[in-house]
């Protein structure tokens, strides 16, 4: 129903800035809760962020403050403002969509890595 493309990784500094990216092909952007996840070598996937179609926002306590999740739904695109990193943020990042029903889509994934 939906696919998933993220960009905007890279290797930045601690302290510095990424913006990742989302975006959806298909229909029913404007619908989906849109979440980010991160999953670092060895660990399991957690959730990062979360955004709802009404525009709830959801912050994991490790990120608060620090990142922002936002949409623009006339550009079927998700994003994922990472400021203030550290190298514990180091991971590849995940968009993810939950589509009907009851469906969860998931993108291929962006490496973000943040040198000491």
């Amino acid at each position: 129903q939906v696919q998933l493309v993220e960009s905007g990784g890279g290797l930045v500094q601690a302290g510095g800035s990424l913006r990742l990216s989302c975006a959806a092909s298909g229909s029913g952007f404007g619908s989906y809760a849109m979440g980010w996840y991160r999953q670092a070598p060895g660990k399991q996937r957690e959730l990062v962020a979360d955004i709802t179609s009404s525009g709830r926002t959801y912050y994991a306590d490790s990120v608060k403050g620090r990142f922002t999740i936002s949409r623009d739904n006339a550009k079927n695109t998700a994003y994922l403002q990472l400021n203030s990193l550290k190298p514990e943020d180091t991971a590849v990042y995940y968009c993810s969509a939950m589509v009907p029903f009851s469906q969860r889509i998931w993108g291929q994934g962006t490496q973000v890595t943040v040198s000491p």
